[in-house]
Protein backbone atom coordinates (compact mmCIF):
# COMPACT_ATOMS: atom_id res chain seq x y z
CA UNK A 1 0.00 0.00 0.00
CA UNK A 2 2.43 2.03 1.18
CA UNK A 3 4.38 1.55 -2.33
CA UNK A 4 1.34 2.45 -4.54
CA UNK A 5 1.56 5.48 -2.53
CA UNK A 6 4.83 6.90 -3.19
CA UNK A 7 4.16 5.95 -6.93
CA UNK A 8 1.26 8.32 -7.12
CA UNK A 9 3.13 10.82 -5.23
CA UNK A 10 5.79 11.13 -8.06
CA UNK A 11 3.62 10.78 -10.76
CA UNK A 12 2.08 14.29 -9.36
CA UNK A 13 5.24 15.76 -8.82
CA UNK A 14 5.92 15.06 -11.99
CA UNK A 15 3.49 16.38 -13.81
CA UNK A 16 3.50 19.79 -11.44
CA UNK A 17 7.22 19.73 -12.77
CA UNK A 18 5.81 19.65 -16.64
CA UNK A 19 3.43 22.51 -15.58
CA UNK A 20 5.62 24.98 -13.84
CA UNK A 21 7.96 24.48 -16.81
CA UNK A 22 7.73 26.34 -20.21
CA UNK A 23 6.41 23.90 -22.86
CA UNK A 24 8.74 24.61 -25.34
CA UNK A 25 8.47 21.19 -26.46
CA UNK A 26 5.17 21.42 -26.98
CA UNK A 27 3.68 21.76 -30.85
CA UNK A 28 0.52 23.25 -29.88
CA UNK A 29 1.70 25.86 -27.11
CA UNK A 30 -0.37 29.01 -26.34
CA UNK A 31 1.75 32.45 -27.37
CA UNK A 32 0.77 35.28 -24.68
CA UNK A 33 1.83 38.43 -26.58
CA UNK A 34 3.28 41.09 -24.09
CA UNK A 35 1.22 44.38 -25.02
CA UNK A 36 2.93 47.31 -23.07
CA UNK A 37 0.48 49.06 -22.00
CA UNK A 38 2.08 51.36 -20.24
CA UNK A 39 3.39 52.66 -23.76
CA UNK A 40 -0.39 52.94 -25.23
CA UNK A 41 -1.77 55.00 -22.28
CA UNK A 42 1.45 57.31 -22.19
CA UNK A 43 0.81 57.78 -26.14
CA UNK A 44 -2.82 58.64 -25.67
CA UNK A 45 -1.96 60.91 -22.89
CA UNK A 46 0.42 63.20 -24.37
CA UNK A 47 -1.81 63.67 -27.75
CA UNK A 48 -4.82 64.84 -25.65
CA UNK A 49 -2.35 67.40 -24.06
CA UNK A 50 -0.95 68.63 -26.90
CA UNK A 51 -4.11 68.86 -28.41
CA UNK A 52 -5.20 71.10 -25.30
CA UNK A 53 -2.53 72.93 -25.47
CA UNK A 54 -2.37 74.18 -29.01
CA UNK A 55 -6.12 75.40 -27.95
CA UNK A 56 -4.76 77.32 -25.20
CA UNK A 57 -2.68 79.04 -27.15
CA UNK A 58 -4.83 79.87 -29.89
CA UNK A 59 -7.12 81.08 -26.96
CA UNK A 60 -3.90 83.38 -25.83
CA UNK A 61 -3.26 84.58 -29.13
CA UNK A 62 -7.08 84.95 -30.04
CA UNK A 63 -7.16 87.49 -27.01
CA UNK A 64 -4.19 89.19 -27.38
CA UNK A 65 -5.51 90.51 -31.37
CA UNK A 66 -9.18 91.32 -29.59
CA UNK A 67 -7.51 93.65 -27.05
CA UNK A 68 -5.07 95.34 -30.01
CA UNK A 69 -7.36 96.08 -32.46
CA UNK A 70 -10.23 96.86 -29.66
CA UNK A 71 -7.57 99.46 -27.77
CA UNK A 72 -6.60 101.03 -30.87
CA UNK A 73 -3.26 102.27 -31.45
CA UNK A 74 -2.82 104.39 -28.59
CA UNK A 75 -2.71 103.56 -24.60
CA UNK A 76 -5.89 103.18 -23.11
CA UNK A 77 -5.23 105.54 -20.46
CA UNK A 78 -6.15 109.08 -20.90
CA UNK A 79 -4.26 112.03 -20.38
CA UNK A 80 -6.12 112.82 -17.10
CA UNK A 81 -5.15 109.08 -15.91
CA UNK A 82 -7.98 107.43 -16.02
CA UNK A 83 -8.98 104.59 -18.46
CA UNK A 84 -10.73 105.31 -21.56
CA UNK A 85 -13.83 103.19 -22.32
CA UNK A 86 -16.70 104.06 -24.43
CA UNK A 87 -20.40 104.42 -22.77
CA UNK A 88 -22.12 101.32 -23.25
CA UNK A 89 -24.54 101.30 -20.13
CA UNK A 90 -27.68 103.26 -20.76
CA UNK A 91 -26.98 104.53 -16.98
CA UNK A 92 -23.31 105.32 -16.68
CA UNK A 93 -22.51 108.86 -15.93
CA UNK A 94 -19.51 110.49 -17.29
CA UNK A 95 -16.97 111.93 -14.82
CA UNK A 96 -17.35 115.49 -13.71
CA UNK A 97 -14.88 117.74 -14.44
CA UNK A 98 -12.53 118.78 -11.93
CA UNK A 99 -11.47 122.46 -11.35
CA UNK A 100 -10.15 124.66 -14.05
CA UNK A 101 -6.16 124.62 -13.36
CA UNK A 102 -4.35 127.11 -14.92
CA UNK A 103 -1.65 125.00 -16.41
CA UNK A 104 -1.43 122.98 -19.65
CA UNK A 105 -1.35 118.93 -19.66
CA UNK A 106 2.01 119.02 -21.08
CA UNK A 107 2.81 116.10 -20.09
CA UNK A 108 0.30 114.37 -21.71
CA UNK A 109 1.13 115.87 -25.20
CA UNK A 110 4.08 113.13 -26.14
CA UNK A 111 1.50 110.43 -25.85
CA UNK A 112 -0.77 108.69 -28.38
CA UNK A 113 -4.28 107.57 -27.05
CA UNK A 114 -7.38 105.69 -27.89
CA UNK A 115 -10.41 107.63 -29.11
CA UNK A 116 -13.53 106.48 -27.30
CA UNK A 117 -17.10 106.81 -28.86
CA UNK A 118 -20.22 107.31 -26.90
CA UNK A 119 -22.79 104.59 -28.08
CA UNK A 120 -26.05 105.89 -28.74
CA UNK A 121 -28.09 102.43 -28.74
CA UNK A 122 -30.88 103.64 -30.68
CA UNK A 123 -32.66 106.84 -31.59
CA UNK A 124 -34.81 108.29 -28.56
CA UNK A 125 -32.59 106.52 -26.09
CA UNK A 126 -31.35 108.59 -23.09
CA UNK A 127 -28.01 108.17 -20.93
CA UNK A 128 -27.88 110.26 -17.91
CA UNK A 129 -24.32 112.64 -18.07
CA UNK A 130 -23.04 114.60 -15.13
CA UNK A 131 -20.11 117.23 -16.59
CA UNK A 132 -20.49 119.31 -14.17
CA UNK A 133 -20.43 118.52 -9.77
CA UNK A 134 -23.62 117.85 -8.21
CA UNK A 135 -25.77 117.93 -11.25
CA UNK A 136 -26.99 115.77 -14.05
CA UNK A 137 -28.10 116.06 -17.61
CA UNK A 138 -29.92 113.61 -19.91
CA UNK A 139 -28.50 112.96 -23.25
CA UNK A 140 -30.64 112.23 -26.15
CA UNK A 141 -30.09 109.88 -29.04
CA UNK A 142 -31.18 112.04 -32.25
CA UNK A 143 -29.84 109.88 -34.76
CA UNK A 144 -27.11 107.15 -34.83
CA UNK A 145 -25.98 108.25 -39.25
CA UNK A 146 -24.51 110.48 -38.20
CA UNK A 147 -24.15 109.66 -34.90
CA UNK A 148 -26.01 112.70 -33.15
CA UNK A 149 -26.89 113.76 -29.49
CA UNK A 150 -29.04 116.10 -28.21
CA UNK A 151 -28.20 117.63 -24.09
CA UNK A 152 -30.21 120.24 -22.77
CA UNK A 153 -29.09 122.83 -20.35
CA UNK A 154 -25.86 122.38 -20.79
CA UNK A 155 -25.15 125.75 -20.70
CA UNK A 156 -27.31 128.11 -18.38
CA UNK A 157 -28.32 131.59 -19.66
CA UNK A 158 -25.40 133.15 -17.86
CA UNK A 159 -22.62 131.25 -19.65
CA UNK A 160 -24.52 131.91 -22.72
CA UNK A 161 -24.64 135.70 -22.09
CA UNK A 162 -20.89 135.45 -21.06
CA UNK A 163 -20.08 133.94 -24.18
CA UNK A 164 -22.23 136.24 -26.59
CA UNK A 165 -20.83 139.41 -24.87
CA UNK A 166 -17.01 137.68 -24.86
CA UNK A 167 -17.76 137.40 -28.49
CA UNK A 168 -18.99 141.02 -29.11
CA UNK A 169 -15.73 142.46 -27.23
CA UNK A 170 -13.67 140.22 -29.46
CA UNK A 171 -15.44 141.73 -32.91
CA UNK A 172 -17.09 139.69 -35.68
CA UNK A 173 -16.46 139.27 -38.94
CA UNK A 174 -17.96 138.33 -41.92
CA UNK A 175 -17.89 134.82 -43.17
CA UNK A 176 -19.71 135.20 -46.30
CA UNK A 177 -18.80 133.30 -48.98
CA UNK A 178 -20.53 132.65 -52.46
CA UNK A 179 -20.09 129.12 -53.71
CA UNK A 180 -19.25 129.43 -57.42
CA UNK A 181 -21.96 129.13 -60.47
CA UNK A 182 -21.70 126.51 -63.58
CA UNK A 183 -18.81 127.76 -65.31
CA UNK A 184 -17.24 129.61 -62.78
CA UNK A 185 -14.12 129.47 -61.69
CA UNK A 186 -14.41 128.29 -57.39
CA UNK A 187 -14.11 130.65 -54.52
CA UNK A 188 -10.09 129.18 -53.76
CA UNK A 189 -9.03 130.02 -57.29
CA UNK A 190 -7.07 132.98 -57.96
CA UNK A 191 -8.60 136.46 -58.52
CA UNK A 192 -6.11 137.25 -61.53
CA UNK A 193 -6.80 135.48 -64.78
CA UNK A 194 -3.55 133.53 -65.51
CA UNK A 195 -3.07 132.04 -69.56
CA UNK A 196 -1.36 128.34 -69.17
CA UNK A 197 1.45 129.64 -70.12
CA UNK A 198 1.79 131.78 -67.55
CA UNK A 199 0.78 129.14 -65.12
CA UNK A 200 3.87 126.84 -66.44
CA UNK A 201 6.32 129.83 -65.78
CA UNK A 202 4.84 130.37 -62.09
CA UNK A 203 5.29 126.72 -61.08
CA UNK A 204 8.74 126.44 -63.43
CA UNK A 205 11.01 127.68 -60.10
CA UNK A 206 14.42 126.97 -61.77
CA UNK A 207 12.96 128.47 -65.14
CA UNK A 208 14.47 125.19 -67.23
CA UNK A 209 11.20 124.76 -69.37
CA UNK A 210 10.30 121.33 -67.89
CA UNK A 211 8.27 120.93 -64.40
CA UNK A 212 8.84 118.48 -61.75
CA UNK A 213 6.60 116.54 -59.53
CA UNK A 214 8.55 118.94 -56.65
CA UNK A 215 7.91 122.22 -58.20
CA UNK A 216 3.87 121.56 -58.93
CA UNK A 217 3.96 120.84 -55.04
CA UNK A 218 5.56 123.82 -53.44
CA UNK A 219 3.81 126.24 -55.43
CA UNK A 220 0.58 124.73 -54.68
CA UNK A 221 0.59 124.83 -50.87
CA UNK A 222 -0.65 127.24 -49.02
CA UNK A 223 -2.56 129.05 -45.94
CA UNK A 224 -5.95 129.43 -46.97
CA UNK A 225 -6.32 127.01 -49.54
CA UNK A 226 -4.87 126.06 -53.15
CA UNK A 227 -4.77 128.21 -56.05
CA UNK A 228 -4.84 125.25 -57.99
CA UNK A 229 -7.83 123.03 -56.44
CA UNK A 230 -6.80 119.73 -55.68
CA UNK A 231 -9.00 118.18 -58.73
CA UNK A 232 -6.50 120.31 -60.71
CA UNK A 233 -3.66 119.22 -58.98
CA UNK A 234 -4.40 115.23 -59.32
CA UNK A 235 -5.07 115.54 -63.27
CA UNK A 236 -1.82 117.88 -63.22
CA UNK A 237 0.34 115.04 -61.26
CA UNK A 238 -1.72 112.12 -63.20
CA UNK A 239 0.03 113.45 -66.63
CA UNK A 240 3.67 114.25 -65.04
CA UNK A 241 3.13 110.56 -63.66
CA UNK A 242 1.96 108.77 -67.20
CA UNK A 243 5.09 110.57 -69.05
CA UNK A 244 8.02 108.40 -69.71
CA UNK A 245 10.56 111.39 -68.16
CA UNK A 246 8.73 112.03 -65.25
CA UNK A 247 8.74 115.79 -66.21
CA UNK A 248 5.83 117.84 -67.84
CA UNK A 249 7.13 120.08 -70.92
CA UNK A 250 5.25 123.59 -71.79
CA UNK A 251 3.15 121.67 -74.55
CA UNK A 252 2.59 118.19 -72.30
CA UNK A 253 1.25 120.80 -69.57
CA UNK A 254 -1.25 122.86 -71.89
CA UNK A 255 -2.64 119.76 -72.68
CA UNK A 256 -2.87 118.30 -68.88
CA UNK A 257 -3.76 121.48 -68.09
CA UNK A 258 -6.95 122.02 -70.11
CA UNK A 259 -8.09 118.98 -69.03
CA UNK A 260 -8.05 119.51 -65.30
CA UNK A 261 -9.53 122.76 -65.93
CA UNK A 262 -12.22 121.23 -68.25
CA UNK A 263 -12.99 118.66 -65.04
CA UNK A 264 -13.09 120.84 -62.42
CA UNK A 265 -15.66 123.17 -63.93
CA UNK A 266 -17.89 119.80 -64.50
CA UNK A 267 -17.36 119.04 -60.81
CA UNK A 268 -18.35 122.45 -59.92
CA UNK A 269 -21.75 121.89 -60.78
CA UNK A 270 -22.53 118.64 -58.62
CA UNK A 271 -23.14 120.61 -55.11
CA UNK A 272 -23.53 124.45 -56.01
CA UNK A 273 -23.73 125.50 -52.07
CA UNK A 274 -20.98 123.18 -50.54
CA UNK A 275 -19.63 126.48 -49.15
CA UNK A 276 -22.53 129.17 -49.66
CA UNK A 277 -23.20 130.91 -45.95
CA UNK A 278 -23.36 134.89 -45.08
CA UNK A 279 -23.19 134.92 -41.06
CA UNK A 280 -20.48 136.51 -38.64
CA UNK A 281 -17.92 134.96 -36.22
CA UNK A 282 -14.97 135.18 -34.02
CA UNK A 283 -12.63 132.39 -32.16
CA UNK A 284 -12.21 132.84 -28.40
CA UNK A 285 -9.39 131.00 -27.20
CA UNK A 286 -9.89 128.69 -24.27
CA UNK A 287 -5.66 129.03 -22.96
CA UNK A 288 -4.51 129.54 -19.91
CA UNK A 289 -5.29 133.25 -19.23
CA UNK A 290 -8.94 133.51 -20.90
CA UNK A 291 -12.03 133.71 -18.96
CA UNK A 292 -13.37 131.23 -16.57
CA UNK A 293 -16.30 130.26 -18.57
CA UNK A 294 -14.42 129.42 -21.40
CA UNK A 295 -12.23 126.73 -19.32
CA UNK A 296 -15.69 125.21 -18.34
CA UNK A 297 -16.78 124.75 -21.53
CA UNK A 298 -13.44 123.23 -22.36
CA UNK A 299 -13.41 121.08 -19.38
CA UNK A 300 -17.20 120.20 -20.20
CA UNK A 301 -16.27 118.98 -23.44
CA UNK A 302 -13.41 116.88 -22.34
CA UNK A 303 -15.47 115.12 -19.64
CA UNK A 304 -18.26 114.59 -22.55
CA UNK A 305 -16.83 112.65 -24.73
CA UNK A 306 -13.91 111.38 -22.60
CA UNK A 307 -11.51 112.04 -24.77
CA UNK A 308 -7.72 112.97 -23.40
CA UNK A 309 -7.36 116.55 -22.49
CA UNK A 310 -4.20 116.96 -24.59
CA UNK A 311 -6.38 116.64 -27.65
CA UNK A 312 -9.20 119.05 -26.81
CA UNK A 313 -6.91 121.68 -25.28
CA UNK A 314 -4.48 121.70 -28.85
CA UNK A 315 -7.25 121.66 -31.12
CA UNK A 316 -9.31 124.88 -32.31
CA UNK A 317 -10.09 127.60 -30.74
CA UNK A 318 -14.16 127.76 -29.64
CA UNK A 319 -15.71 129.47 -33.04
CA UNK A 320 -18.64 132.06 -32.40
CA UNK A 321 -21.47 132.63 -35.03
CA UNK A 322 -24.46 135.19 -35.17
CA UNK A 323 -26.95 134.42 -37.55
CA UNK A 324 -29.36 138.12 -38.19
CA UNK A 325 -32.43 138.01 -40.36
CA UNK A 326 -31.83 136.05 -43.47
CA UNK A 327 -28.82 134.58 -42.53
CA UNK A 328 -27.99 131.16 -43.10
CA UNK A 329 -25.13 128.00 -43.67
CA UNK A 330 -25.98 125.53 -46.66
CA UNK A 331 -25.04 121.84 -45.92
CA UNK A 332 -21.46 120.87 -45.55
CA UNK A 333 -19.24 118.70 -43.66
CA UNK A 334 -17.63 120.40 -40.75
CA UNK A 335 -14.55 117.57 -41.61
CA UNK A 336 -12.45 116.49 -45.09
CA UNK A 337 -11.75 112.86 -45.98
CA UNK A 338 -8.53 112.02 -45.82
CA UNK A 339 -6.31 111.29 -48.80
CA UNK A 340 -2.26 110.98 -49.51
CA UNK A 341 -2.19 114.20 -51.25
CA UNK A 342 -3.67 115.87 -48.29
CA UNK A 343 -2.46 116.86 -44.74
CA UNK A 344 -4.16 118.59 -41.54
CA UNK A 345 -3.88 121.82 -41.06
CA UNK A 346 -3.67 121.34 -37.14
CA UNK A 347 -0.05 118.98 -37.55
CA UNK A 348 1.16 120.63 -40.62
CA UNK A 349 4.49 120.57 -39.06
CA UNK A 350 4.93 116.90 -38.34
CA UNK A 351 2.99 116.61 -41.85
CA UNK A 352 3.44 115.29 -44.85
CA UNK A 353 5.93 117.93 -46.44
CA UNK A 354 4.87 116.48 -50.03
CA UNK A 355 1.42 117.15 -49.79
CA UNK A 356 -0.90 119.21 -52.08
CA UNK A 357 -2.77 121.00 -49.63
CA UNK A 358 -4.18 121.07 -45.99
CA UNK A 359 -7.61 120.45 -44.52
CA UNK A 360 -9.35 120.54 -41.87
CA UNK A 361 -9.64 117.41 -39.84
CA UNK A 362 -12.44 116.99 -37.02
CA UNK A 363 -12.88 114.00 -35.35
CA UNK A 364 -16.29 115.43 -33.64
CA UNK A 365 -18.51 118.74 -33.07
CA UNK A 366 -20.06 119.89 -29.98
CA UNK A 367 -22.32 123.43 -31.16
CA UNK A 368 -23.68 125.21 -28.34
CA UNK A 369 -27.01 127.30 -28.94
CA UNK A 370 -26.61 130.48 -27.36
CA UNK A 371 -29.71 131.75 -27.42
CA UNK A 372 -33.64 130.95 -28.97
CA UNK A 373 -34.63 132.07 -32.08
CA UNK A 374 -38.34 133.49 -32.54
CA UNK A 375 -38.74 131.78 -36.03
CA UNK A 376 -36.34 129.85 -38.64
CA UNK A 377 -32.32 129.29 -37.63
CA UNK A 378 -32.86 125.49 -37.44
CA UNK A 379 -29.97 122.98 -37.68
CA UNK A 380 -30.77 120.48 -40.24
CA UNK A 381 -29.19 117.20 -40.73
CA UNK A 382 -30.54 116.50 -44.61
CA UNK A 383 -29.64 112.68 -44.59
CA UNK A 384 -29.17 111.77 -41.04
CA UNK A 385 -30.38 107.62 -40.90
CA UNK A 386 -31.02 107.73 -44.39
CA UNK A 387 -30.68 104.06 -45.91
CA UNK A 388 -27.51 104.92 -48.32
CA UNK A 389 -25.70 108.04 -49.42
CA UNK A 390 -25.09 109.17 -52.91
CA UNK A 391 -24.09 112.59 -53.92
CA UNK A 392 -26.11 112.29 -56.64
CA UNK A 393 -29.18 111.78 -54.67
CA UNK A 394 -28.75 115.13 -53.47
CA UNK A 395 -30.14 117.06 -56.05
CA UNK A 396 -33.66 116.03 -56.65
CA UNK A 397 -36.06 116.93 -59.55
CA UNK A 398 -33.55 120.00 -60.12
CA UNK A 399 -33.52 121.36 -56.11
CA UNK A 400 -30.32 121.04 -53.96
CA UNK A 401 -31.19 119.55 -50.87
CA UNK A 402 -28.38 121.56 -49.56
CA UNK A 403 -29.34 124.62 -50.23
CA UNK A 404 -30.92 125.38 -46.86
CA UNK A 405 -32.58 128.81 -48.51
CA UNK A 406 -34.53 126.59 -50.54
CA UNK A 407 -34.97 122.79 -49.28
CA UNK A 408 -34.94 123.20 -45.43
CA UNK A 409 -37.73 121.97 -44.76
CA UNK A 410 -37.27 118.93 -46.63
CA UNK A 411 -34.00 117.73 -44.26
CA UNK A 412 -34.36 114.30 -42.35
CA UNK A 413 -33.85 115.90 -38.75
CA UNK A 414 -34.40 119.58 -37.54
CA UNK A 415 -33.51 121.09 -34.43
CA UNK A 416 -34.77 124.40 -33.00
CA UNK A 417 -32.19 126.81 -31.46
CA UNK A 418 -32.43 126.36 -27.62
CA UNK A 419 -30.55 128.54 -25.28
CA UNK A 420 -28.03 126.57 -23.10
CA UNK A 421 -28.85 123.21 -25.17
CA UNK A 422 -25.65 121.63 -26.45
CA UNK A 423 -25.53 119.08 -30.09
CA UNK A 424 -23.01 116.54 -29.97
CA UNK A 425 -21.94 114.61 -33.08
CA UNK A 426 -19.38 112.07 -34.44
CA UNK A 427 -18.03 113.67 -38.00
CA UNK A 428 -15.49 110.32 -38.65
CA UNK A 429 -15.94 106.53 -38.34
CA UNK A 430 -14.40 104.44 -36.32
CA UNK A 431 -11.19 102.75 -38.14
CA UNK A 432 -12.21 99.97 -35.79
CA UNK A 433 -8.79 99.74 -33.86
CA UNK A 434 -9.94 102.75 -31.78
CA UNK A 435 -8.81 105.38 -33.79
CA UNK A 436 -10.35 107.62 -36.26
CA UNK A 437 -11.80 106.34 -39.56
CA UNK A 438 -13.40 107.73 -42.82
CA UNK A 439 -15.39 110.85 -42.95
CA UNK A 440 -19.25 110.23 -41.88
CA UNK A 441 -21.02 111.53 -45.10
CA UNK A 442 -23.97 111.35 -43.03
CA UNK A 443 -23.48 113.52 -41.17
CA UNK A 444 -23.89 116.77 -43.47
CA UNK A 445 -25.49 119.59 -41.93
CA UNK A 446 -26.49 123.12 -42.20
CA UNK A 447 -28.35 126.18 -40.70
CA UNK A 448 -31.81 127.00 -42.12
CA UNK A 449 -32.49 130.98 -42.82
CA UNK A 450 -33.35 132.89 -39.93
CA UNK A 451 -36.92 134.71 -40.21
CA UNK A 452 -36.99 136.35 -36.69
CA UNK A 453 -34.40 137.20 -33.89
CA UNK A 454 -30.71 136.65 -33.99
CA UNK A 455 -29.49 133.19 -33.83
CA UNK A 456 -25.57 133.21 -32.23
CA UNK A 457 -23.86 129.32 -31.56
CA UNK A 458 -20.49 128.21 -30.68
CA UNK A 459 -18.62 125.63 -32.20
CA UNK A 460 -16.00 123.35 -30.60
CA UNK A 461 -14.06 120.98 -32.68
CA UNK A 462 -11.55 118.57 -31.40
CA UNK A 463 -8.93 117.89 -34.15
CA UNK A 464 -7.11 114.41 -35.03
CA UNK A 465 -5.73 113.77 -37.49
CA UNK A 466 -6.40 110.29 -39.20
CA UNK A 467 -2.99 108.88 -38.97
CA UNK A 468 -2.33 108.32 -35.22
CA UNK A 469 1.91 108.48 -35.72
CA UNK A 470 1.27 111.97 -36.81
CA UNK A 471 -0.94 113.12 -34.73
CA UNK A 472 1.79 111.83 -31.81
CA UNK A 473 4.63 113.71 -33.57
CA UNK A 474 2.38 116.59 -33.43
CA UNK A 475 2.13 116.16 -29.94
CA UNK A 476 5.82 115.74 -29.43
CA UNK A 477 6.65 118.20 -31.21
CA UNK A 478 4.01 120.30 -28.68
CA UNK A 479 5.62 119.08 -25.61
CA UNK A 480 9.26 120.22 -26.71
CA UNK A 481 8.28 123.65 -27.59
CA UNK A 482 6.72 123.78 -23.92
CA UNK A 483 9.55 122.71 -22.51
CA UNK A 484 11.98 125.24 -24.45
CA UNK A 485 9.48 128.02 -23.27
CA UNK A 486 8.33 127.20 -19.81
CA UNK A 487 11.01 128.95 -18.09
CA UNK A 488 10.18 132.58 -19.93
CA UNK A 489 8.04 134.72 -17.62
CA UNK A 490 6.30 136.15 -20.77
CA UNK A 491 5.19 132.81 -22.22
CA UNK A 492 2.02 133.11 -20.31
CA UNK A 493 -0.04 133.21 -23.36
CA UNK A 494 -2.14 130.60 -25.49
CA UNK A 495 -0.61 127.54 -26.58
CA UNK A 496 -3.56 126.15 -28.59
CA UNK A 497 -4.05 125.84 -31.89
CA UNK A 498 -3.79 129.23 -33.34
CA UNK A 499 -0.25 130.19 -31.79
CA UNK A 500 1.39 126.82 -31.62
CA UNK A 501 0.96 126.19 -35.19
CA UNK A 502 2.25 129.67 -36.18
CA UNK A 503 5.15 129.75 -34.10
CA UNK A 504 6.71 126.21 -34.01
Amino acid sequence: MEDILEDLTEQEETVSDEASSPPYNSPFRSTRLHIQRSNVCSRAYFVVVMVFFHVYILNVIALLLYVHYNNGPGDLVSGDGVSSAPVSDSINRLPSPGPPSGELHVEDYSQSFSLPRIEGIRVGHVQQVSVVPDKTHEMRTLSLKPLLFEIPGFLSEEECRVVVQLAQLKGLMDSQATAPSQGQEESNQPLLSLSTDEVFSLLDLNQDGLLQKQEIVSHSRSRDGTWLSPDNLRQILTGLEACPTGMLTLGDFRRVYDVSQHSGEAQSGRLLSQFNQRSKHTWLHQSPGSHHVLHTLRNRVISLTRLPSALVELSEPLQVIRYENGDFSNAHHDSSPSHSETTCAHTRLAGNTSALTEVSCRYLTVLFYLSSVEEGGESTFPVADNRTYEEQALVQDGVDLTDTQETCGRGNLRMKPTSGTALLWYNHLSDGRGWMGELDEYSLHGDCPVRRGVKWVANSWVNVDPDHRQQARYQRLVAQRYQAKSGREDHYQSLSHSDLHQDL
